[in-house]
């Protein structure tokens, strides 16, 4: 064997699967005639040698860094300005390998193919030793994105991203070239254009925070910044089940469900999470009752009726204001069409409500559907079982989510759906060993981030766990991840408010925290918990005890919340009320001691701040 250092470019299509399941012939050869015209010209081009195929995914070695990552610039531009519906993630690492006949191996390997998993859809990660390689080479920006733990692989490591998208790259083979002086010439013509955008954004961004507190009226401030902030507003609410086997609710709220995730992958569209709007279940309609409560412009309404075979769904757009019926349609169908039937309502809400779509937000709102749809409906059993939040539900939520995969292995959704499972267990004290479950979880999500990395809902997992783990950069690495890729998700914004807290970053998650109670403000989540203890730190005590209020109603047989209400009311010199919430603390958690409360917070004041009210309400 030899050993050598070289860099690598590891290169892989996004959303390969989904392509393939669309157009199994269409997709290979694109691949195919994109391969020929511009992969294998482009590295030849740049000195590299293409050392595995692997499917959809490349790996290729070159004699520089500067090399590379010229190559990867250069690929990524071709494929954005022609018509292969394909695009690249790509990672540049430069490191140690060995070769032997013709195949090298090593950390240097892995770590370019863990950096290509980090990338964005065309774009381009970098290593901190490639980086350190180009930074003064090639006339790119790059933005540091800190250091990440790559699977299997021992120590952090430094992420750079190419931040100037193939889209707009002006090619300069080096500086002080006539390109370069071209690009000078119109830099003047840019910063015109630039302040003429930043005007127009503007107008735009004030003529919207009008329109929608003029919309909302009666909402308070805050709610309506946080609708001002997003293009539209909009509820799905439950769609009613017209079967005549009642047992086939858990398909019409699936169905509901399937919507509002594929809606909530919009930046400009603020939507309403399922937890709330499900509370609305079963009651009758009113519009402009609704529209009030949840602070929303427009709701969307159906019903589903499922035979054996075909499944008949009706749907309707109304703005909330008025009962104006903006849009409508019935779609009568195959079951094996549902999922080409909910991109179509997804599209037509989108038109309607003029939504700024980039081509990655459209891609993304196209559910994947499971290579079964016998998996899709137990996939659909498990998460109706999973919702009811029991210890008993929650096992036969893991049956069913486990037959899914037994029918489709690269299921995503249903890997997921175990994680959360055996999250579940240890956050509600469901089983003796949290540790061995806590790392089943973890599992769980890494397989279905591997299976599918734009999966929220594994992300989201990831950063549950991290969070656990008090892994909180980690853990806010995935939070992040996974409100890119669906920005209403309010799970998302509680479990990063609650990672903030812990962290030390109070602030931060009193933002994440409201506008996660913005989206979902009646699930027994704990972001009120989080949001009160947010304040309570601050010294704010009259609105952390608003909050716990509001909180308790949830889950009222939950130590945490009553903890934090006799801390809250000692502060405030109201002692009986603390010592009546002290006492609720022994009742739920006899063996609660002060002095091993809160040895997660990062900040170990605010451990303090709260150890003192705590004993200031008569605990120890």
């Amino acid at each position: 064997m030899e050993r050598r250092l070289v860099a690598l470019l590891a290169a892989d299509v996004v959303g390969y699967s989904r392509l393939m399941g669309k157009d199994e012939v269409g997709t290979l050869a694109a691949l195919k005639r994109c391969e020929k015209e511009v992969i294998e010209p482009t590295v030849e081009m740049h000195n590299g040698r293409i050392i595995k195929r692997m499917g959809d995914g490349y790996l290729i070695e070159f004699p520089s860094a500067v090399d590379c990552l010229e190559c990867s610039v250069a690929w990524q531009e071709r494929v954005a300005s022609s018509d292969y519906p394909l695009k690249f993630r790509m990672g540049v690492n430069l490191g140690d390998v060995l070769s032997d006949s013709g195949d090298i191996y090593g950390d240097g390997v892995n770590i370019a193919s863990r950096i290509e998993g980090l990338a964005e859809p065309g774009g381009i990660s970098l290593s901190g030793e490639a980086y350190d390689q180009v930074k003064r080479k090639l006339p790119y920006i790059f933005k540091y994105t800190g250091e990440h733990e790559l699977k299997n692989i021992s120590d952090p490591i430094r992420i750079y991203n190419l931040e100037t998208t193939p889209e707009i790259i002006a090619r300069e083979p080096a500086p002080g070239t006539d390109r370069r002086k071209k690009k000078k010439a119109i830099l003047p013509l840019l910063f015109l254009l630039f302040a003429f955008v930043c005007i127009v954004g503007f107008f735009y961004y004030k003529s919207t925070i009008t329109r929608d507190t003029e919309t909302i009226g009666s909402v308070s401030s805050d709610s309506a910044s946080g609708t001002g902030l997003r293009g539209a507003s909009i509820a799905v609410l439950p769609f009613k089940n017209l079967s005549i086997d009642q047992e086939q609710d858990y398909f019409s709220d699936g169905i509901t469900n399937d919507i509002i995730t594929d809606l909530s992958k919009f930046h400009d569209l603020l939507v309403i999470s399922s937890n709330t709007v499900f509370q609305y279940k079963g009651e009758t309609i009113d519009a402009k009752e609704i529209g009030r409560e949840l602070a929303v412009q427009y709701l969307l309404e159906g019903t589903v009726q499922k035979t054996d075979k075909r499944v008949r769904i009706n749907a309707q757009l109304v703005e909330s204001a008025d009962g104006t019926h903006i849009w409508a349609d019935r779609f009568d169908l195959q079951y094996s069409d549902i999922f080409e039937v909910q991109a179509e309502i997804v599209k037509s809400i989108v038109a309607k409500l003029a939504i700024k779509v980039s081509q990655t937000e459209r891609d993304r709102a196209i559910r994947t559907p499971p290579q079964d749809l016998d998996a899709y409906d137990y996939y659909l059993r498990g998460s109706a079982f999973y919702s009811n939040r029991t210890r008993d539900y929650n096992n036969a939520a893991k049956d069913m989510f486990s037959k899914a995969i037994s029918i489709d292995p690269y299921y995503a959704d249903a890997v997921v759906g175990i994680g959360l499972v055996e999250y579940a267990k240890v956050s509600y004290g469901w089983t003796e060993f949290p540790l061995r479950s806590l790392e089943n979880a973890l599992h769980h999500g890494q397989q279905a981030v591997e299976l599918d990395r734009d999966n929220a809902s594994a992300h989201t997992l990831l950063c549950n766990v991290y969070t656990f783990q008090n892994k909180y950069e980690l853990a806010l690495r995935e939070a992040e991840r996974a409100l890119e890729l669906n920005p209403n998700n309010a799970d998302v914004y509680s479990q990063m408010g609650w990672t903030l807290l812990w962290a030390g970053q109070v602030d931060e998650a009193i933002e994440a925290l409201e506008m996660s109670l913005r989206l979902d403000s009646i699930s027994k989540r704990n972001a009120w918990l989080h949001l009160g203890t947010a304040y309570y730190l601050k010294g704010a005590y009259q609105k952390a005890l608003e909050n716990l209020e509001n909180g308790v109603t949830t889950r009222p047989d939950f130590a945490g919340y009553h903890l934090m209400l006799a801390a809250t009311y000692a502060q405030m010199d109201r002692i009986e009320e603390a010592r009546r919430a002290a006492a609720d603390v022994l009742r739920f958690d006899p063996f609660f001691q002060v002095d091993s409360f809160g040895t997660a917070f990062k900040n170990k004041d605010h451990r303090l701040a709260i150890a003192d009210g705590l004993k200031k309400a008569g605990l120890e």
